[in-house]
């Protein structure tokens, strides 16, 4: 691990990335447009923070250790596990943008360990002083509570999807609770979708290719967007009327 920003950082991005070419700061501006949750961050806990390099496979953090940062994912990502009884691995949450594990800045403690699930970029604002400056700034901490509020709505929809038996609903049930006007960007790859939405990924590209063919989903390249329920009428496929709102059970 290291704690400046590596030239090898430079593989994860591309070469306008707001990390790519800069060992000795951070190009606040640039990365807020990537990532406008960091605009909550007060300048002075801005300066205070640093970028990591992770590994595949290295640990972060483990759970029970003390804070000793609060940490939010640039590029690549981040497992929060916790191990069973029986020793194996319970995967919490799959971070691959923002900030992740918020509950341990109020816990004090890491509630699971965050390995990294391949090279990754991490930025690490000091444990200490992120609770000091929730404490002392009143715009910062009501901003912060608007974004775990905003978690809890994600995972609470999240948990509901995850409920959807049929693959074609949960695809678009994911379309239309994390996208905008029917239709969604994916920031991350087709694999790591899979996974979130519990599928393997040879599933999820056999159903994207139906739902795409009987005329219920555009995509083009990571867009993907709900075709309206006039144009697929008629298509002839269950697949298609059963995944679009408001379809009947059967």
């Amino acid at each position: 691990m290291s704690s400046s920003v590596l030239p090898a950082v430079s593989a994860a991005y591309d070469r306008d990335h707001p990390l790519a070419n800069s060992l000795d700061r951070i190009r606040w501006q640039a990365l807020i447009e990537s990532q406008p949750e960091l605009a909550l961050v007060p300048s002075r806990l801005r300066a205070a923070a640093d970028c990591l390099t992770l590994e595949p496979g290295e640990t972060l953090f483990r759970m029970g250790e003390r804070l000793k940062g609060v940490f939010c994912v640039l590029a690549g990502e981040v497992l929060l596990i916790r191990t069973g009884r029986n020793g194996g691995q319970i995967v919490l949450q799959r971070a691959r943008r923002g900030f992740f594990a918020e509950a341990s800045v109020s816990m004090g403690k890491y509630h699971c360990d965050a390995v990294a699930a391949e090279r990754c970029a991490v930025l690490r604002f000091p444990g200490r002083a992120f609770r000091a400056a929730l404490a002392a700034e009143e715009t910062f901490r009501s901003e912060w509570m608007a974004h775990l509020a905003h978690e809890v709505l994600r995972l609470r929809a999240q948990c509901e999807r995850l409920s959807i038996k049929s693959a074609a609903q949960r695809i678009v049930h994911y379309i239309q609770s994390e996208g905008d006007g029917g239709s969604v960007t994916l920031t991350g790859s087709r694999k790591a979708w899979a996974a979130e939405l519990g599928m393997t990924h040879e599933a999820l590209y056999r159903m994207l290719r139906r739902l795409q063919e009987d005329g219920t989903l555009a995509i083009d390249a990571n867009r993907m967007s709900i075709v309206p329920r006039e144009r697929v009428r008629g298509a002839g496929s269950s697949a298609s009327r059963n995944a679009l709102p408001g379809a009947a059970a059967k």
